[in-house]
């Protein structure tokens, strides 16, 4: 007994062999803060850095607040805490809490396909920010100057003698021919950050066909980083519970210093009063709501299926409501407060270039790799800065890739969920680990940087709006509201507040259909700066897209195929309705209507069932008792033998 409640709380037993039996999940996390963290750390990415900043930027700064605040409280939040319910309940990966519906596993399918295509493209952003990170242990920054192999002649810098020589000549000519002074202000430059990104380290080549050579610098850092992934997540949950510690905080220590520099730069006011200045005649367009929720689904990390597996590894009773508002809200002013590091850098950029705070940015990863790395070059003892930037970039993304490859190992070794494999989770993980670093080779040749947007714009956009919407479908209309509202309530002890109920039954699921409606109408071909896509590109983009989907409706005619039943509606019925198995994974929370029935030999729990079909199936489980008892009368009958003796069944002696 107490070698069961240490592989309940622990994990398993180094030597021992591994039950299949989804207990030993139960308590993985060392305490609950670890919990807390692993979660902030994979709803706070790399996003939070660029992709909320660009949408303010490009929305009109506080016109996008509204919405995006709007979304948080109405969409964001109540589905974060419809995953983390989810899949604390059953204790189950993306894949094994579907015993709900079973019709519906393939929603756990799309959500590992999807976890597939973010997990290869977003290690190499992380391979990309550790190669930054290698290239600022130096005592002048390579991207500050002009004078390198790879700069042009449009090439035109900010720091050093050029920039005073133009500041100064800017001055003394603005009294006499300010509108000319303008106009030269605001041609677009190429800067020193920018050339730097291109020409050396991506090497970029014209079209997205050609694949040119592959980048060996960009190649070990990816193999460092799939490494470093790896031995955090060689013991499971156990070892990245404790290395969260670490990159959950330390970023927003390095936020804080940055924001504190930031703001004492010149020209830091004036970006900073752009990110907090509406312009409310952007508050009544349609696509900057639609920005603003598909911002909140993606930040939070919603129907990635990486939600789901963190909560099952909590214990049973944990207050998971109480978890998604702290992680929802943390993840909200995270994006805010970078917001407010970003902009007073870009303020800083803006007053040395002479241009406004809406000429200095880049979207996509040029935020975050062209123009905060110039900012950068601007500040004293620059190398330091570019140090802590670009190391918070890295734990920001691992945070993120921890719970992604995790849910991948996590899914495979809950499906297939042989003995050996439980006890071999390692080689699991270094599987997936390797499988990741060879798929993300190509996006480190002199095209990867076309291949890893077209990834991120497809592989995980209105797929994952299809998905959600789906799973909120099956849990309350499927599997039953009533029945889900009173699973919440025997796991935390009190029912979910009215507010969450309304949302999970219809804001939310009209909230995400909104988004999907605005994916489709708003759809534009992607471009790079000036590079359009080609076409074949686009239809594979496309493929990567619906590939998650249409696991969901190929698995549903796959498991009505093999459901019992005469006709196409029985089957259909059978195929909705929960597992057996569906419920607490501990027997001692298997009460209620998860408790075993005192007429069962087995202690299998029964699945929740109406209050009818309970009669019904009670009165046909008695008719079969009743002829089973008649078979053994009519047996137990005298049987007339060769010598004339009685043989009976109850008693074979036949001299009786």
């Amino acid at each position: 007994k107490l070698l069961k409640q240490f592989c309940c709380l622990n994990g398993a037993v180094p030597g021992e062999p591994v039950k299949k039996d989804e207990n030993s999940r139960r308590g993985n996390w060392g305490n609950q803060i670890e919990f807390v963290l692993t979660s902030v750390g994979y709803a706070v990415g790399l996003g939070n850095v660029w992709r909320f900043p660009y949408l303010c930027y490009r929305n009109g700064g506080g016109a996008f607040m509204l919405p995006y605040f709007i979304m948080l409280v109405f969409c964001g939040i109540p589905l974060f805490f419809l995953e983390l319910s989810f899949g604390q309940f059953a204790s189950l990966g993306c894949l094994g809490v579907w015993k709900i519906s079973p019709m519906f596993k393939g929603v756990g399918y799309g959500m590992m396909v999807v976890s597939t295509y973010i997990g290869i493209y977003y290690n190499v952003v992380i391979c990309i920010a550790f190669y930054y990170f290698f290239l600022s242990m130096t005592n002048l920054l390579p991207w500050t100057y002009c004078n390198n192999p790879w700069n042009t002649p449009d090439c035109s810098g900010v720091v050093g003698s050029g920039h005073q020589f133009n500041a100064s000549l800017a001055n003394a000519t603005s009294s006499l021919v300010a509108g000319v002074s303008e106009v030269v202000n605001r041609t677009k430059r190429t800067s020193p950050s920018e050339e730097y990104w291109k020409h050396y380290v991506l090497n970029i080549s014209d079209d997205i066909g050609n694949f040119g050579e592959v980048r060996l610098p960009i190649l070990g850092c990816l193999a460092v980083s799939w490494s470093v992934v790896f031995l955090c997540l060689i013991r499971g949950v156990k070892s990245s519970g404790k290395v969260v510690y670490f990159t959950a905080t330390f970023p927003y220590v390095v936020l804080t210093i940055l924001f504190i520099r930031g703001i004492t730069l010149d020209g830091a006011i004036n970006g900073i009063k752009y990110y907090l200045t509406p312009q409310w005649q952007k508050v009544l367009d349609a696509k900057v709501w639609g920005d603003a929720a598909s911002q909140i689904f993606y930040s939070l990390g919603c129907a990635w299926g990486g939600l789901i597996t963190m909560a099952s590894y909590n214990k049973f009773h944990n207050n998971c409501f109480r978890d998604s508002i702290i992680i929802s809200i943390t993840n909200c002013a995270t994006s805010v407060y970078a917001g407010f590091v970003i902009f007073s850098i870009l303020g800083f950029m803006a007053h040395h270039l002479n241009v406004p705070v809406s000429e200095v940015a880049d979207h996509g990863p040029g935020l975050a790799f062209v123009a905060y790395p110039e900012a950068l070059t601007l500040l004293p003892i620059s190398p330091l800065w570019s140090l802590l930037f670009f190391f918070m970039l890295i734990l920001l993304g691992l945070g993120t890739q921890f719970c992604l490859l995790e849910t991948l190992v996590t899914a495979i070794v809950d499906e297939i969920g042989t003995d050996w494999i439980i006890k071999n989770k390692t080689v699991v993980t270094l599987s997936v680990a390797i499988a990741g670093f060879l798929l993300g080779v190509p996006l480190t040749t002199q095209a990867g940087i076309y291949w890893l947007l077209l990834m991120d714009n497809y592989a995980a956009s209105f797929s994952l709006v299809i998905i959600s919407c789906i799973m909120c479908i099956c849990i309350m209309y499927i599997y039953g509201h009533r029945n889900y509202f009173k699973d919440v309530e025997m796991m935390l002890g009190f029912p979910p507040p009215l507010f969450f109920k309304v949302c999970w039954r219809f804001i939310s699921p009209v909230i995400i259909s909104f988004i999907l409606i605005f994916t489709v109408i708003q759809y534009k071909p992607i471009t790079y700066n000036d590079y359009v896509y080609p076409g074949w590109s686009l239809a594979i983009g496309f493929a990567m897209a619906l590939s998650s989907v249409v696991c969901i409706p190929i698995y549903a005619l796959y498991k009505i195929s093999k459901s019992p039943g005469a006709t196409f509606r029985e089957r259909l019925k059978a195929a909705c309705r929960a597992h057996p198995k569906w419920g607490p994974a501990l027997q001692e929370h298997r009460t209620g209507r998860y408790a075993p029935m005192a007429s069962e030999d087995t202690v299998e729990a029964r699945p929740l069932k109406e209050r009818d079909e309970l009669k019904e199936e009670q009165k046909e489980k008695e008719k079969e008792e009743g002829k089973e008892k008649e078979r053994k009368d009519e047996i137990s009958l005298t049987i007339q033998g060769s010598n004339g003796s009685t043989n009976t069944h109850n008693n074979p002696n036949p001299s009786a």
